[in-house]
């Protein structure tokens, strides 16, 4: 029983961002993807947008971008943002852990970040870059008309008996 939950603590998600919309469905990396949740196994978690992309067998995919003298990505999750005016930046936002709370951090994107109906970061230089994050809350990077809506969904301490006895 011990080795099961060791297994589980290693593999199991500390939170998810589950895409709420087609668009930010078809904005994420396939091989990212299960039932249209993203797993957040680390934090920070760094979000951004792949400006490079490829197209494999029909599908869009992208290609890994890392930082200047490193081997490290720019982003743990990289969007692909197919529209005419941008909403999602290179550099978009991270999701911060900080105790028994979590934060989103605006990482100086353009269009900015709403946390259900308040605005974080962005060009204007009244809003706040960073605004706890609490279990359940949408998060619409860009614009208040972007298309890409997640939730996100706190797993860690959350107990697999919990789910329920087989």
């Amino acid at each position: 029983m011990e080795e099961k939950r060791k297994v589980l603590k290693t593999i199991m998600p500390l939170a998810v961002l589950k895409a709420m919309t087609p668009s930010a469905i078809q904005s994420v990396p396939q091989t990212m993807l299960i039932d249209d949740f993203i797993a957040i196994r680390k934090f920070p978690f760094r979000v951004g947008r792949e400006s490079r992309v490829k197209i494999v067998d029909g599908r869009i995919e992208r290609i890994e971008r890392v930082m200047a003298n490193s081997v490290t990505p720019n982003n743990d999750l990289y969007l692909i943002d197919d529209g005419h005016l941008l909403n999602i930046s290179r550099e978009h936002f991270q999701i911060e852990k900080n105790g028994k709370s979590y934060y989103l951090y605006d990482r100086g994107s353009a269009c900015g970040t709403f946390v259900g109906e308040n605005p974080v970061g962005g060009d204007d230089e009244d809003r706040d870059e960073t605004v706890e994050l609490k279990d359940g809350d949408t998060i619409k990077i860009g614009t208040s008309k972007s298309p890409y809506i997640f939730k996100f969904i706190v797993l860690e301490g959350f107990e697999i008996e919990e789910i329920g006895q087989r």
